[in-house]
């Protein structure tokens, strides 16, 4: 790997501001779309084709008080866990592009007739941020990665995404979508793979 490569990847300017920038975009429009009718912009797989960009607002869209905290707290958590880590603007990058990736997965799933939440959006950020780390760190870190990857994937299948469209936990006040947090996660390790083979490409030249 080239010096100048490796100082690149991890430069303030590449580092954890691109993540937490992205992290406060998405707490920004999640706080703006509560002021909104949610069905100007929730998803809907019917509206799909004819309003493409629902795959980007359905994120900012939250059925109660109760959700929209709990989102904005595991955005916090989220967003942390990018600065603590440093990751880099290729991460960034990844969790960005899976933000619509994993609504439009929704389509697999016509029954959910309406979707909103930042869920989604979250399970994509921790999917890029450990398959990074995963793949780019050393040592106990690598460890720690390879420790929320499954911890992630666990909590996917336990919550059986291929069941019912929407489900009500006892300890929430709205129904949840399992699938949604599964194609989140799906998108972001796709396009946190992806980062990573460019990253990689790159450190080579």
């Amino acid at each position: 790997m080239k010096r100048g490569s490796a100082s690149s990847l991890r430069s303030p300017s590449s580092t954890w501001t691109a993540w937490t920038l992205l992290a406060a975009l998405f707490a920004a429009g999640a706080l703006a779309g509560w002021l909104l009718p949610s069905a100007l912009v929730d998803w809907q797989p019917a509206l799909a084709a004819a309003e493409p960009w629902r795959a980007f607002s359905a994120a900012f869209v939250h059925w109660s008080e109760w959700h929209l905290l709990a989102n904005l707290v595991g955005l916090v958590l989220v967003a942390a866990l990018g600065a603590v880590a440093r990751l880099p603007r290729a991460a960034a990058l990844a969790w960005l592009a899976a933000w619509p990736l994993g609504h439009l997965g929704l389509l697999v799933q016509p029954a959910l007739a309406h979707y909103g939440g930042l869920s989604g959006v979250l399970h994509a950020g921790v999917a890029v941020a450990a398959l990074w780390l995963l793949a780019m760190a050393r040592g106990r870190t690598r460890a720690i990665a390879g420790a929320i990857v499954a911890g992630l994937l666990i909590k996917i299948v336990l919550e059986k995404p291929w069941g019912p469209a929407l489900v009500r936990p006892a300890d929430w006040d709205i129904a949840i979508a399992p699938l949604a947090h599964a194609t989140g996660a799906l998108a972001g390790l796709l396009t946190g793979a992806l980062a990573v083979l460019i990253a990689r490409q790159q450190s080579r030249r």
